[in-house]
């Protein structure tokens, strides 16, 4: 078994986990009416989408999310919370050092021994979702359930779910297909983006995202026989059948979709091994960029 494959399987354990010590963590991370900014790279990006929807969506304050590069230094915001997994992060710890003395921030990781500890007024170091693997599964997922029990907004059948994702198998024909794409409504685009990155990071995959309404404005165009279209969360009236009518596979979210991308964490894997590549050795990749002053 890979890294990768062994750290995904051990998600509802640690979404667990994250849960239980989300309550710990009230005073640092940010209070109802806060203006919030949530930063991140790559991964980490896209679960800060995730998270920033589910909080302004939930009433709970504007928040929105950035690449941590493309931060715009002339707003203001009450609270930044960066994800990071490695805590050295080039982009991120700019960040955090651009904005220290002006604005709270805190910050997600998986490694206390590394400069974010210091480079952010408060940290949540979630060790125990830490990953060997290049390719980031559990601590992503973790981090986000973290921020969702924060909100109210996690239950035990979410963790049910994941069970059932690792379960269950994989759509009949599914690996075999040579394009991918992911979509997403809310809070579930930024899934539908990690999911595109999972495809191509770890089995080198043609994979896009979009939000579900925006498919049919142009991308459905590439569907054919040969491709998938995955759904995160309910799908737009119409859509599925308007897709089957392309004579692509058409995959429906049935699960939560936090739980939905652990499925889809394991066909990146499953097409991984059927193209004869490692997952955990993913091309001009390491697992953190750290940029040359």
């Amino acid at each position: 078994m890979t890294y990768v494959e062994d750290e995904l399987n051990s998600q509802p354990e640690c979404w667990t986990r994250a849960a239980e010590e989300a309550a710990g963590h009230t005073a640092t991370l940010p209070a109802a009416g806060e203006r919030v900014a949530i930063v991140g790279c790559g991964t980490s990006y896209f679960m800060a989408q995730s998270a920033a929807a589910l909080r302004e969506n939930a009433g709970l304050g504007e928040t929105d999310a950035f690449a941590a590069s493309e931060f715009p230094q002339g707003r203001r915001y009450d609270r930044v919370v960066a994800l990071t997994r490695s805590g050295t992060t080039t982009e991120v710890l700019e960040l955090l050092h651009e904005v220290k003395g002006r604005t709270r921030t805190v910050a997600l990781t998986a490694d206390p021994g590394t400069p974010v500890m210091t480079a952010a007024d408060d940290v949540v170091v979630l060790d125990f979702a830490d990953e060997r693997s290049v390719v980031q599964t559990r601590f992503a997922t973790t981090a986000l359930t973290l921020l969702r029990a924060h909100l109210g907004l996690h239950t035990d059948a979410v963790v049910a779910d994941a069970r059932a994702a690792l379960a269950a198998e994989l759509p009949e024909g599914l690996v075999e297909r040579t394009q991918f794409t992911f979509l997403g409504r809310g809070w579930t685009v930024g899934l539908a983006n990690e999911a595109g990155l999972k495809m191509r990071e770890a089995s080198l995959s043609w994979t896009e995202a979009y939000p579900a309404m925006e498919y049919r404005h142009g991308p459905i165009s590439i569907s054919t026989a040969g491709t998938a279209t995955w759904m995160f969360g309910e799908a737009p009236d119409g859509l599925a059948d308007q897709v089957r009518g392309t004579g692509a596979l058409w995959v429906p979210g049935e699960l939560d979709p936090l739980a939905e991308l652990v499925r889809a964490q394991r066909l990146a894997v499953a097409v991984a091994a059927a193209r004869g590549l490692d997952p955990d050795r993913p091309r001009h990749l390491t697992r953190s960029v750290i940029l040359a002053p």
